[in-house]
């Protein structure tokens, strides 16, 4: 049997701020994110009063920001994002509880609903396996869309289950902080929610 295996939500669980956003005023300038987001605001709306699927509301924005982008120059941008801009968003403690995984010889996995282009990169330098939503290319160019399934919720589930055989490992943990965790957090035997924030809690632990 494999030692453990350990799952990382990626937004404000290791990193500090929503990274699409950051992504996006990284690509566009402030200016260009803060008035996005006003005419965008119906859609956000909608979906804090779950009128409309975060799925949904994502497509929204991405397509709002990002729709005919050559993909060549949209991941040369978060190519740069990843080196300049990601490395502050880090939580320390988040990096060192990696860090300490990895020492043990833990597999560790990010499993994450943002988009893999600007997730895989900082994964890859870190040695780190990456499970990310996919982005939609046609001819070249991001359309807006996901490709697939949005990576939350019990997607999160159906993809850790797809790329490993759970039974094959001691021990699970899982790290998370918003109800879109949950399902993924369920099949750990030590969970812990919103666990680098002042006040580390299991969420579950047996």
């Amino acid at each position: 049997m494999k030692n453990a295996i350990a799952f990382f939500d990626f937004d404000g669980t290791i990193t500090c701020k929503d990274t699409l956003f950051e992504i996006i005023k990284y690509q566009k300038g402030k200016r260009a994110l803060y008035v996005g987001l006003i005419k965008l605001s119906p859609w956000l709306i909608a979906m804090k009063l779950r009128i409309i699927s975060n799925a949904a509301t994502k497509e929204k924005v991405l397509t709002f920001f990002f729709k005919d982008t050559p993909l060549q120059d949209f991941q040369r941008k978060c190519d740069e994002f990843i080196t300049r801009k990601l490395p502050r968003l880090i939580r320390p403690d988040a990096l060192q509880e990696i860090n300490k995984h990895k020492q043990n010889n833990t597999t560790v996995v990010i499993v994450t609903a943002s988009a893999e282009n600007w997730i895989e990169g900082w994964c890859g330098q870190n040695h780190i396996k990456c499970i990310a939503t996919k982005l939609e290319i046609k001819d070249g160019s991001i359309t807006g869309k996901i490709d697939g399934k949005n990576c939350n919720g019990v997607e999160k589930v159906k993809r850790i289950k797809t790329l490993f055989q759970l039974e094959e490992y001691e021990t699970i943990f899982a790290y998370g902080d918003t109800k879109g965790d949950k399902p993924m957090l369920s099949l750990a035997a030590f969970a812990y929610y919103k666990p680098f924030r002042q006040g580390r809690s299991d969420y579950n632990s047996t």
